[in-house]
């Protein structure tokens, strides 16, 4: 398979808000991006705990998601991207499309699909709609990160093309067994099976089997009640 980009977009970060930190709304349309091992030049990430390291290098969103917010009222109509923080855009490339440890070439650069993106209160406080971040998690339209394994540039004119296919597990796929509601072990075997899955949800789903249980995602969804006082 193989898609045309849409756009590429980096930014260096800024105060979001008065009590949140976050590069989500810097983001700047780019003629071509830099992409080192283990980041983009020009484009901060500030919580590295959750947004960083090698297996979080770039973020792709399919642009399609965009009208589908918009018809649920959680996007105002002249929001596009890069709103929610993304590093390549294309249309005709969804989660059901690409799997887990895809080989994805772009021009020069090499990626490999290590996560989906796991969503976060900031994506609420950047539409100013609590339950944007549930409803990215809920419908399985998060897009995907990469992992680098040959930098170089990408040129806005490039394409993207699958060149290696490791696993059968979707990126949609991969969110529904994550993010199901009930514990179930036997997602997460199927999950970590996948060659090329990022550290972080190894470990996680690792330390689900072991405790028979599922972390809260609440901190994560919502964050501080602080963020949402005054709308």
């Amino acid at each position: 398979m193989t898609v045309k980009l849409s756009g590429l977009y980096a930014g260096k970060g800024q105060q979001f808000t008065a009590l949140v930190n976050s590069g989500i709304n810097s983001k700047q349309a780019m003629t071509k991006l830099q992409v080192h091992i283990d980041r983009v030049d020009g484009d901060a990430r500030f919580d590295l705990k959750n947004h960083g390291g090698n297996d979080r290098v770039l973020h792709h969103f399919p642009l399609e998601h965009y009208a589908f917010f918009k018809q649920q009222g959680l996007m105002t109509a002249e929001r596009q991207a890069p709103a929610l923080g993304e590093n390549i855009s294309t249309l005709g490339l969804l989660e059901q499309d690409v799997c887990i440890g895809d080989e994805v070439a772009i021009g020069e650069v090499l990626l490999q699909i290590t996560l989906p993106r796991a969503p976060c209160y900031k994506t609420n406080l950047q539409f100013r709609q609590r339950e944007f971040a549930r409803t990215m998690q809920d419908t399985r339209r998060c897009g995907w990160l990469y992992r680098v394994l040959t930098p170089g540039t990408i040129q806005a004119d490039d394409s993207l093309s699958i060149v290696k296919r490791h696993c059968d597990i979707s990126v949609a796929d991969a969110l529904t067994l994550y993010f199901a509601e009930n514990y179930d072990a036997q997602a997460y075997e199927r999950l970590l099976s996948a060659p090329g899955l990022g550290a972080d949800w190894q470990q996680n789903l690792h330390k689900r089997l072991a405790t028979e249980q599922r972390e809260n995602w609440q901190g994560r969804l919502y964050g501080s009640e602080q963020f949402y006082e005054g709308w």
